[in-house]
């Protein structure tokens, strides 16, 4: 479904038409009248062929009424055509002329009464139920494979809003089940319009970096509170992609960099990054909060998975590390586990965690 723009002119943003809405209105009436002239012109050049029942006589002012009356399918019967020519050009001309006017009526009148009227209802009804959504602005090929992913790991494609300026990009999101905005992410009144404040994460890939920390801006504007993931092209943008809001920064050519690395030192390495990185592997990570009946226990002691870290107050904390020994309440946790669909179930540990060697030595 498109996503309509609120703000005190509602209107569904689409591509940008060729005419503005005063010239489409002008050419309509235009067509209105140089149709009418056309077939007030050929009636009175063939003035001949009409019978004025009142006075016997066909001025311009009878040839003006009757080819109004003849088109407006009024039909009084006190002018009548009497000559197989004038008969001929009101069937084969002025009535295919009067089809022409009310399909000029009825298109103006959809475009500018009751199309509008129905996006407006549109736009209220879905933005309703915005609430706890994704909002995806830029559906490139970074874009594009975040939401397949996201659709593929379970998300509900209805809770999914793509932004992007790209109608035939939005064509693909809009095909997948998703709620779609042709606009600039970087405005206010798109953001709000896809209610913004309401959102659970945001994922900003707007393919430009300067682009995409400017969308940042004016989310984090908009909403202090939201998680936004922003990709960033350059190692230089992260800094300000972090200063501009952003609660997590990608680097895809980076993480390409960590793929290969990972490779050189083992050739299954890389395979496993990936397999935990995508929901289509056997294994994926998945975050939670901790529940109360696992406060006070190991992170090793965990039942649903294997957990590997533990973010207490926005500090990490390894598995092999003794804060990870005693679980609290309000703490979060990053633990490996079976991917939806996977049949086989994961080793877990048991017993006190083993001491390790710190993540990255």
């Amino acid at each position: 479904m498109t996503v309509p723009v609120g703000g005190p002119n509602q209107t569904t943003l689409r591509r940008k038409a060729a005419l503005s809405p005063w010239m489409s209105i002008a050419w309509r009436v235009g067509a209105v009248f140089g149709l009418l002239a056309f077939a007030i012109a050929v009636h009175w050049f063939e003035r001949e062929g009409l019978e004025d029942g009142l006075d016997g006589h066909v001025s311009f002012l009878d040839v003006v009424y009757f080819t109004m009356i003849s088109i407006t399918t009024t039909g009084y019967g006190d002018i009548v055509p009497v000559t197989d020519t004038t008969r001929m050009f009101d069937a084969l001309v002025v009535t295919p002329i009067r089809i022409f006017f009310v399909l000029i009526f009825i298109g103006t009148a959809y475009t500018f009464v009751i199309r509008r009227t129905w996006d407006r209802w549109s736009m209220a009804r879905l933005q309703r139920h915005l609430h706890d959504h994704i909002v995806v602005a830029g559906f490139g090929t970074s874009g594009s494979e975040a939401v397949d992913e996201l659709i593929a790991r379970g998300t509900d494609p209805g809770r999914i809003v793509v932004i992007d300026a790209s109608a035939d990009a939005l064509a693909r999101a809009e095909s997948l089940g998703c709620a779609v905005l042709q606009a600039d992410a970087t405005r206010d009144q798109t953001l709000n319009a896809v209610r913004i404040a309401r959102a659970r994460v945001m994922i900003i890939s707007a393919g430009r970096d300067d682009t995409s920390i400017l969308i940042c801006l004016t989310a984090r504007h908009l909403a202090p509170d939201l998680r936004i993931t922003l990709a960033v092209r350059a190692e230089d943008n992260e800094l300000p992609a972090r200063a501009a809001g952003a609660t997590t920064v990608i680097n895809p050519v980076s993480f390409a960099g960590l793929l290969l690395a990972g490779s050189a030192h083992g050739p299954n390495i890389s395979d496993y990054l990936a397999d935990l990185a995508s929901a289509h592997g056997r294994v994926a990570l998945g975050e939670r909060e901790v529940k109360p009946e696992e406060c006070g226990k190991s992170l090793a002691e965990l039942s649903t998975g294997l957990g590997v870290r533990v973010y207490r107050d926005g500090k990490p904390i390894g598995f092999w590390e003794e804060e990870a020994r005693s679980l609290c309440a309000g703490d979060r946790i990053v633990e490996i586990i079976p991917s939806i669909g996977c049949e086989a179930s994961l080793p877990l540990q048991s017993g006190p965690p083993r001491k390790m060697a710190p993540e990255g030595a």
